[in-house]
C-alpha cells in the first residue's frame, strides 16, 4: 500500500486555503495539470471525493475536512522537524553524549560546560560516568560521541585519541599521620590503603609506581568513586593516590595533600570517531582544549 506524500497533502492544503486549483498552482509553481492529478491520487488513495466546486469556488467536503485537519498538523510537524535538523547541521542547537570518569566529571568537566553555555547554548551535553574501556567501547559503537579516557589505550580501528592533560598524582593522607613533604612508596606501603580496583588505568599507573620500589601492598578498599575515597581518608580510614584534578585548595583540614618521590602522572585523552564529526560535537571539543595541559 502507497504511503500519501507530504507534497500531496500541502497541494490539497493550498487548493483549500485559496479556494483554486489555479491560485495553488501558482503559489506551489505547479502545472494546473499537476495539481489535478495530486488531487485525483489523494482521491483514489483514500477513495472518496475531498472537493467540492461551487461557483468556481473549491471546497473540502466532510471528508476532505477531516484530511485537512490532519495534513495541516502533518505539514507542521515536517516543517519543525526539518527546522530543528537545520539548526543542528548549522551547530545552533545538537546533542553530544560524552562519558568520562567521576573524579574528570565532577572536576574538569565544568569548566568545559560552564565556557560552552556561554558560547553556544543550545548545545546540550548529555555526561555519562563510565570507566576509560567501556568510553572507547561506546565511541567504537556509536552510542558516545566523546570519551575522556585515561592513556595509554589502543583506539583501534576507525577512532581517534588525542593526549589531553597531564595532572600530577599526589597522596591524599589523613592530616594526623603526618606525612612527610614528599610521600615515598616505603612509607605509603605501609599504611592503610583506599584505592581504584584493577579495572581502571589509575590502578595499573599507582600499582607500578610501587612495584618499581619492590612493593606490592594490599588495599583495605578499592573504590571508583574519588570524592568517596576523600571523604574516607578524611575520616582516618586510610590514604590514597589520586590525581590534582583543578583543585585550587585543601577544602578538607583533616586531608594532607603530598606530592611523590618519585613523581607519577595521571594522563588522560579526548576519544572520538575518526574523520569529521557533528559541529556540536565539534564546540565541545574546543570547549574540552581550553582545558588543555
Amino acid at each position: 500500500m502507497r504511503e500519501i506524500s507530504l507534497d500531496r497533502l500541502r497541494t490539497l492544503v493550498v487548493i483549500c486555503d485559496r479556494g483554486s486549483f489555479a491560485e495553488a498552482a501558482r503559489q506551489l509553481n505547479l502545472a494546473p495539470p499537476t495539481i489535478s492529478l495530486h488531487v485525483a491520487e489523494l482521491e483514489a488513495r483514500i477513495g472518496a471525493p475531498l472537493l467540492t466546486r461551487t461557483r468556481g469556488q473549491v471546497r473540502p467536503t466532510v471528508i476532505g475536512e477531516t484530511l485537512l485537519a490532519r495534513a495541516r498538523r502533518l505539514l507542521a510537524d515536517a516543517d519543525l522537524a526539518l527546522d530543528e535538523v537545520r539548526r543542528q547541521v548549522e551547530g545552533l542547537t545538537g546533542r553530544v553524549r560524552l562519558g568520562a570518569s567521576t573524579g574528570a566529571i565532577a572536576h574538569l568537566l565544568p569548566q568545559a560546560l560552564e565556557h560552552l553555555r556561554t558560547v553556544h547554548p543550545g548545545v546540550d551535553v548529555q555526561v555519562q560516568v563510565l570507566t576509560s574501556q567501556a568510553s572507547l567501547t561506546r565511541v567504537r559503537e556509536g552510542t558516545l560521541d566523546i570519551g575522556l579516557v585515561a592513556l595509554p589505550q589502543v583506539a583501534g580501528k576507525g577512532l581517534a585519541v588525542t593526549p589531553w592533560r597531564r595532572d600530577p598524582i599526589l597522596a591524599y593522607v589523613p592530616a594526623d599521620w603526618q606525612p612527610p613533604a614528599r610521600v615515598t612508596p616505603a612509607w605509603l606501603a605501609q599504611r592503610a590503603l583506599i584505592l581504584n580496583d584493577s579495572s581502571t588505568q589509575l590502578s595499573r599507573v599507582t600499582g607500578e609506581w610501587f612495584a618499581a620500589a619492590g612493593l606490592y601492598p594490599e588495599p583495605r578498599i578499592e573504590l571508583n568513586y574519588n570524592d568517596a575515597i576523600k571523604s574516607l581518608v578524611g575520616a582516618g580510614y586510610g590514604a590514597t593516590l589520586l590525581p590534582q584534578e583543578g583543585e585550587s585548595a585543601e577544602l578538607d583540614r583533616r586531608i594532607a595533600r603530598r606530592p611523590l618521590r618519585p613523581g607519577l602522572w595521571r594522563q588522560l585523552g579526548i576519544a572520538c570517531r575518526e574523520g569529521q564529526v557533528e559541529r556540536a560535537t565539534g564546540y565541545v571539543l574546543q570547549a574540552l582544549e581550553r582545558l588543555r595541559q
